[in-house]
């Protein structure tokens, strides 16, 4: 089975951000980079799909500037087989992106396109989905775990109380959440491995973005707590102050 699989370079989790001087960009001083984790998610799970058919090839694929290329060997350290950098600008419009992305996967021949439910750094959820409808597949999101058996995949999708069982025809578009692929770690062999891999880089055909970010600011400072009082004679000044200051109740 040939799977292909969207990353997205982002900031490590872990970094601290700090908003650059324009006010609309991230300072990229001491920000280290890594694969978009529900990203990982989803190789993993392209792996375990080509390991359990026996045959097939995992392909990852992102849109970004040169740099991304870091996170594609990383995918290509892992165990994917090979890897396409669609070089242009991943702006905040997913649609500019999905269309960006579409323009590549047309000429793969994957019946299985995998997604992380959502990117670290914009949490917009948006360019499966919008890739999915573009090229008139069925989307299924937010999957914990899925099998492939013949013409379909049956996805399981954590809902409250339960788990969602549902089934699409392929070829389909799936986004993938935590749940059964925890992400491999990349051997020493995976690593070298990695380097030899072929890595294509091509020119994105990303249309102008529709949407403009205005500016990025730090979320203010959480003010000091105060204490109301002790024991049962405090509780009825915290329920004023949660009415009347807080606006909670």
């Amino acid at each position: 089975m040939n799977i292909t699989v969207c990353i997205k370079r982002t900031p490590d989790t872990e970094t601290r951000v700090r908003v650059g001087s324009d006010g609309a960009s991230i300072d990229p001083a001491g920000v280290k980079y890594i694969v978009s984790p529900y990203d990982e998610i989803a190789v993993e799970a392209g792996l375990r799909m080509r390991e359990a058919a026996g045959d097939g090839q995992v392909t990852v694929v992102t849109l970004g500037d040169v740099n991304a290329a870091e996170q594609l060997r990383s995918a290509l350290a892992m165990g994917a087989d090979k890897a396409v950098l669609l070089e242009g600008e991943a702006g905040m419009d997913g649609l500019a992106t999905a269309k960006g992305l579409v323009a590549e996967l047309s000429e793969h021949d994957a019946p299985l396109i995998l997604f992380g439910v959502k990117a670290a750094d914009d949490d917009q959820q948006q360019v499966g989905p919008m890739v999915a409808t573009l090229m008139g597949r069925p989307c299924v999101t937010s999957v914990s775990s899925f099998e492939v058996s013949g013409e379909s995949v049956r996805c399981h999708r954590e809902v409250e109380g339960g788990t969602e069982v549902v089934e699409a025809r392929l070829p389909a578009v799936i986004t993938v959440t935590k749940g059964e692929f925890e992400p491999r770690y990349a051997s020493l062999k995976g690593i070298m491995a990695a380097k030899r891999k072929p890595l294509e880089k091509k020119e994105a055909a990303v249309s102008s973005s529709g949407v403009t970010l205005l500016g990025l600011e730090l979320p203010p400072e959480r003010p000091e707590g105060r204490i109301v009082g002790e024991g049962p004679d405090a509780a009825g000044e915290l329920v004023r102050l949660l009415r009347e200051e807080a606006k909670v109740l």
